[in-house]
């Protein structure tokens, strides 16, 4: 029985990874998006689902607007005396943590400061002979400096820093570049960081290990691209299967589709992990495409596309690109979204427009349908579905001088949009569609017909491309009805 890579094709950027009992649990990077940092289950580590989210807002004033790319950047989870515990950095604010007793049901704690300042980010403890350390890697943009792997003394309960200020245990300069993601483990009495290097979109997975926590650390480089079409590879978690065996997860970057996830086997080879296929000791592993299941059990775990809006909760696919406002939707026969008044920022530019239901792309070509009702009561009131990206395009019905009126418009981040069609349109229901024919090339349209227009599909600041629908306006009393969202998978064109 094999598994194909990547396991997860959607955007769950910087994944990490821990093992309790039977069960694996995956975190991620959430940026601006809300709610936040998602929590992911799986029993065998390709078939998974979403099971909750460790915030519902970031804890700071300013993301009431949209803050493309920053936000909660990549989160380490660890497990630790009875508590699972999510380490969160704000590039802007420093480090976070919350906790919960009870993953499955969720009920995170309010997330506490553990390090203030900027630029620290990639945080992950490691627990030692009742002692906890840090590892951080460094946000050039913010504090200056990159290329290194800094280390924290902290408190077992990770609310104290103990030491003040980082030490510098690894310089990547000269032989690994751009090193940053630590993640710690302990094994055979050696510390080992597990730490991408080089780049994003044409790095490297380097292992670091070491028998003092504060080093020095040997280094060695533990999977590249090499022959396969899997660039990167990226950040990840080395886990522990359990009966001895090891796994590695990591990104890809992938575009417009985002940072998927892709699932690596591991050969320890004089105490080294190499990931994925091992032709050469030496020269580490080259990420697979396919490889036989690493834990022999099929799932019906997966994470939906689609959604009837029936329940009595949002559904957990769905993200805001901003803290949500408590007068943004009610789900009521389908999901009601009222006209809310940002800003004019936001009205001119939707990119800027805090209250869009996003989801995230995962699969490789499909199409959508949303049925809406119209109850646009205001001038300027307006609904519509959109593909978001740094260059993104959306069609809309908007109510101008009495009628409404139907809309095709683009735009790119730091300018207003720009209206490419537009007709009167004065029926009360109108059925949204996209047609996603990658590789990364899209199209909308209403009530069967799409339009002629092409659109290249975009990746937007550190995440992938989303797509969803959304309700603004300028005064109170409109709103749209959404029915359904309806997601259905068509001829696979790899990107």
């Amino acid at each position: 029985m094999k598994y194909n890579n990547p396991v997860i094709l959607s955007d769950y950027s910087d994944p990490d990874v821990i093992r309790r009992g039977d069960n694996f649990y995956l975190v991620a990077s959430s940026f601006n998006h809300t709610p936040g940092v998602p929590v992911l289950k799986s029993k065998n580590l390709v078939d998974w689902k979403i099971i909750n989210y460790v915030f519902d807002k970031i804890p700071f004033e300013r993301f009431k607007d949209v803050c493309h790319g920053d936000g909660a950047w990549a989160p380490a989870i660890r497990y630790h005396k009875g508590l699972y515990y999510v380490i969160i950095p704000f590039p802007d604010e420093g480090v976070y943590v919350s906790s919960t007793d009870d993953i499955e049901k969720g009920n995170w704690s309010k997330p506490w400061c553990l390090i203030e300042g900027k630029g620290i980010i990639d945080p992950c403890p490691i627990w030692h002979k009742d002692k906890c350390y840090l590892a951080v890697g460094f946000a050039k943009s913010r504090i200056g400096f990159n290329s290194c792997l800094g280390l924290y003394k902290v408190s077992c309960d990770l609310k104290e820093n103990i030491s003040g200020d980082y030490k510098i245990i690894f310089d990547g300069h000269n032989t690994q570049p751009t090193i940053e993601g630590p993640k710690f483990y302990y094994r055979n009495n050696y510390f080992y960081i597990m730490a991408p290097a080089g780049s994003v979109k044409a790095g490297w997975q380097t292992c670091l290990r070491s028998k003092n926590v504060y080093g020095p650390y040997e280094e060695k480089i533990v999977m590249m691209q090499n022959d396969s079409s899997i660039n990167g590879p990226h950040q990840g978690a080395l886990i522990d299967l359990k009966n001895g065996e090891y796994a590695f997860i990591h990104f890809q970057d992938k575009k417009a589709y985002g940072r998927v996830v892709h699932l690596q086997p591991v050969k320890w080879c004089n105490d080294w992990p190499l990931c994925g296929r091992v032709n050469d000791e030496l020269l580490g592993g080259t990420p697979v495409l396919e490889h036989d299941y690493l834990i022999n059990k099929r799932t019906s775990y997966n994470i939906p596309v689609s959604d009837d809006f029936k329940g009595d909760k949002l559904s957990l696919i769905w993200q805001t690109p901003a803290n949500k406002g408590s007068n943004w939707y009610e789900l009521d026969n389908g999901l009601k979204l009222n006209c809310v008044y940002h800003n004019d920022e936001a009205y001119n530019a939707l990119n800027k427009t805090p209250n869009l239901f996003l989801n995230k792309i995962s699969l490789y070509s499909f199409t959508v349908k949303s049925l809406c009702i119209l109850n646009l009561k205001n001038e300027l009131d307006e609904a519509g579905l959109t593909y978001m990206g740094s260059e993104y395009a959306y069609i809309c019905v908007r109510r101008i001088n009495g009628n409404n009126h139907l809309q095709l418009r683009k735009g790119q981040f730091n300018s207003n949009d720009e209206v490419i069609y537009d007709y009167i349109y004065n029926n009360q229901t109108i059925e949204f569609m996209m047609k996603y024919s990658g590789p990364n090339k899209y199209q909308l349209g209403f009530n069967g017909t799409y339009f002629k227009d092409v659109f290249t599909a975009t990746p937007g600041r550190w995440i992938g491309g989303k797509y969803g629908i959304y309700a603004k306006g300028k005064e109170v009393g409109g709103h749209a009805l959404f029915q359904y969202f309806k997601v259905r998978k068509v001829k696979a064109c790899e990107n």
